[in-house]
């Protein structure tokens, strides 16, 4: 397949949101007869039909509702690109809105995050904490430019938003040093009856970690369940029962919490997802904070 001819593409966009190659040609200045011949290129270089005629109009193909859905990301991003120049002082910092579920940890949050303050330009952000419904009501609205959490978002949700898996890892278990040392020489079998610390049952973790005492038949004595990873970071330092955290933030967790690591779970996975309300990342930060995730943080 050729490269893409973008004017031509514009042609097709134009023709496709007026539904009319006449409509098309008004606002284009050309003649009906010139964009017609122009859709045939673009059609050929594509090797498949964009339109059907009928009447007058012109009716997208499948293939063609697929190709709109890219043209309007180009060319409003396009758009977007000159208001954001024509718009942001010089030396202002590049604003960047982000959401974070209050299930995903705040030492992966800030490690995630991390690489958006490091572009050569400067960033202003703004961190947002909540519910992930709550969250993804501001994604539509484009209040926010990213959103991280622990799940992707279901094909039947109502918003238009879209699932970038940043990576995934183990899960490690931590407690206070008394508790630590009784617990690790047997581990995973001396959790059973231990006193255990849990995220709720709406967190994807929970399930897994349920899937996991079942097949080794452990049955840990559960001493509290905590919506905030942080809150139940810092009864799990009090010595209340053991916790777990993602395995990538080991070293940070026993060296804020002065907790130890009493073993590995590899098997139950962790895993971080950025949303957002388009499917190409455009904004640097996002870009980033994607591209430092899977090279780096869960490489």
């Amino acid at each position: 397949m050729s490269k893409i001819n973008y004017k031509h593409l514009r042609y097709f966009w134009v023709v496709a949101r007026e539904g009319s190659i006449a409509r098309a040609a008004r606002i284009l200045h050309l003649t009906p007869q010139t964009i017609s011949g122009q859709l045939s290129l673009f059609e050929k270089s594509l090797g498949t039909k964009l339109f059907i005629r009928s009447g007058r109009s012109q009716v997208l193909t499948e293939a063609g509702h697929t190709a709109l859905e890219y043209a309007d990301d180009i060319f409003l991003l396009g758009a977007e690109l000159e208001d954001q120049l024509n718009s942001r002082p010089a030396g202002r910092p590049l604003r960047f809105s982000v959401g974070i579920t209050d299930v995903v940890p705040k030492l992966i949050a800030h490690r995630l995050l991390e690489p958006a303050l490091q572009l050569a330009e400067p960033v202003q952000i703004i961190c947002r904490e909540g519910k992930l419904d709550n969250l993804l009501a501001e994604i539509a609205i484009h209040k926010l430019d990213m959103l991280l959490t622990d799940r992707p978002i279901s094909p039947g949700t109502n918003v238009r938003a879209f699932n970038h898996l940043l990576g995934e890892c183990g899960t490690t278990f931590f407690a206070a040093p008394r508790l630590a040392h009784r617990c690790r020489d047997s581990f995973p079998a001396s959790l059973h009856s231990a006193p255990l610390l849990l995220p709720t049952r709406e967190t994807a973790i929970r399930n897994s970690l349920t899937q996991w005492f079942d097949e080794l038949q452990i049955h840990p004595g559960v001493m509290g369940e905590f919506d905030d990873s942080a809150l139940m970071k810092t009864f799990g330092q009090a010595g209340v029962g053991i916790f777990t955290a993602p395995t990538v933030i080991e070293n940070e967790v026993t060296r804020q919490y002065k907790v130890e690591a009493i073993g590995r779970a590899d098997s139950v996975r962790e895993q971080f997802y950025a949303i957002s309300a388009e499917r190409k990342l455009k904004h640097p930060a996002v870009i980033a904070i994607r591209d430092t995730a899977r090279q780096q943080v869960f490489r």
